[in-house]
């Protein structure tokens, strides 16, 4: 698995910057005052560090925006990377700033003068974060990891004790984007469980179950989906019990379908490579439990999910069969390609039939229709309680990732009406999102907090963010355990 670019913090010693190799970084502010290792940089520099700072080109930098000074004079550094900060940054112009500093640093080591700055631990996530390259199936050993980061503070070590946390996430986010970045045919859901099985190492308690189980708790929703393929189905639950003994987990559900030919009723072949990504929802659980397994959260969550692979074959189901959920409502399949909430619907009765949880998430690549609605920019969220989706949105707006609440309501039921079943898997394109939302809410019990995360648009995209390069983004790992550290954690 790819791991965060080695950090480490130390002291400044103004003596032995001429020494350095590889790049520097120093952080100016809008003031265009230089600090005290800037200034030994600058004098070493004969003034051009200076001079760059009082010029037109640095005035028009925005906050968090770097310039590259290359060839210095006087240092053995091959280049000075000028950071424009505020003083007092917030957390996510310093996380941005730390990916600028990730996208220019090159091969080789960095160091970045930060000494006296706030936020150190924001502006290494993010070096950390958009440091990340998947790069498991090249053949080209130019394309390894990045060098070590050096970062040169006032106090090195509270700036490592405020960075393990960070740390544990950015641990967690290449988990889920290794694997969502991964093939189909590396990615199996047999791989997919050993994956998270190897997941105790940290602690977690993990649980692999086989499909004679899953048949004998009646998952005929969930088994429908995966019988079309040679890759057996399985669920997988992952345990982190850090806090109190008698006090109810929350529970992550994800969908992990590693790969949706839409089965039956198959997609266009156009673009159809990309449904790798389609266990996103599960790839999000799985980094978050090694997050919170990292950090030793003082928390009870548990991590569920659903592993299958949509194929189409003699053996698949076909639009118009009906099956029969765990729950024992019956469900007239008729779209073979609206699998997710198919998988989803047994996993969170399960849930909650097992765990009891306080509150129940669940996390799924589910609908285009979100794509139309939201874009890139916003996973959907859906949700049966106010207080608690006002928590997650705002764990979501701490830590910068995009999340809109959509609606819910009664009259969409009507859609899903079958004539032959309890209800159909589908209903129909208008409201396509909020009608799979209503689907998943007939699995949730009356009285417990729920929220459906739609993230087929944020999950991986074409074009990078700022703080990931383009492929799977990781999005919902900080947010789900910012969440987790709010409102779940025992407080001293």
């Amino acid at each position: 698995m790819t791991q965060p670019a080695a950090l480490t913090f130390g002291a400044l010693d103004i003596d032995t910057l001429a020494e350095v190799t590889g790049r520097i970084g120093v952080i100016v502010d809008e003031d265009a005052k230089l600090d005290i290792g800037a200034r030994r940089i600058n004098k070493l520099m004969r003034g051009a560090l200076k001079g760059f700072v009082e010029s037109d080109a640095f005035a028009k930098m925005n906050a968090g925006e770097v310039r590259v000074l290359h060839a210095p004079l006087g240092l053995i550094a091959e280049a000075v990377i000028v950071l424009r900060l505020p003083k007092r940054p917030e957390s996510g112009t310093a996380r941005k700033a730390g990916a600028a500093l990730a996208k220019i640093r090159g091969k080789g080591a960095m160091t970045v003068l930060t000494a006296g700055r706030t936020r150190i631990e924001d502006l290494a996530l993010g070096i950390a974060l958009r440091g990340y390259a998947f790069t498991d199936h090249k053949s080209d050993p130019e394309a390894g990891p990045e060098g070590a980061v050096h970062m040169v503070v006032s106090a090195p070590e509270a700036a490592e004790a405020a960075y393990a946390d960070k740390l544990a996430q950015a641990e967690g986010v290449f988990f889920t984007r290794d694997l969502v970045n991964a093939p189909a045919n590396v990615l199996t859901t047999t791989k997919f469980a050993d994956d998270l099985a190897a997941l105790s190492v940290h602690g977690l308690d993990v649980d692999v179950m086989e499909e004679a189980e899953l048949e004998d708790l009646g998952m005929g929703s969930l088994l429908c989906v995966g019988q079309g393929s040679d890759s057996p189905s399985k669920v997988v639950v992952m345990k982190w019990m850090g806090g109190e003994k008698d006090t109810a987990p929350l529970a992550l559900v994800g969908k992990g379908v590693v790969f949706d030919t839409g089965g039956i009723s198959l997609k266009p072949a156009a673009g159809m490579e990309d449904m790798t990504m389609d266990m996103g929802g599960a790839g999000v659980v799985a980094g978050v439990m090694k997050t919170l397994a990292l950090r030793k959260a003082r928390a009870n969550v548990v991590g569920l999910v659903g592993l299958v692979e949509n194929m189409p074959s003699g053996n698949a189901t076909r639009p118009g069969d009906v099956v029969t959920s765990m729950k024992g409502d019956t469900i007239e399949v008729i779209n073979t390609d609206a699998e997710g909430r198919l998988v989803l619907a047994d996993v969170l009765w399960y849930a909650q039939e097992t765990f009891k949880p306080a509150a129940v998430i669940d996390l799924a690549t589910l609908t285009g229709a979100i794509i139309i609605g939201l874009g890139h920019d916003n996973a959907g969220v859906f949700s049966n309680d106010d207080r608690f989706c006002a928590d997650l949105l705002k764990a979501a707006a701490s830590e910068n990732e995009g999340a809109w609440r959509m609606p819910l309501g009664s009259s969409y039921d009507a859609l899903l009406k079958s004539r032959i079943a309890d209800m159909k898997n589908i209903g129909g394109r208008p409201a396509g999102s909020i009608t799979a939302a209503q689907f998943l809410q007939r699995f949730i019990k009356e009285g417990t907090p729920w929220a459906h995360i739609d993230i087929a648009g944020v999950a991986s995209i074409s074009k990078g963010t700022d703080l990931s390069p383009a492929g799977a983004t990781g999005w919902g790992v900080r947010t789900l355990d910012r969440l987790v550290a709010d409102v779940y954690e025992t407080k001293d």
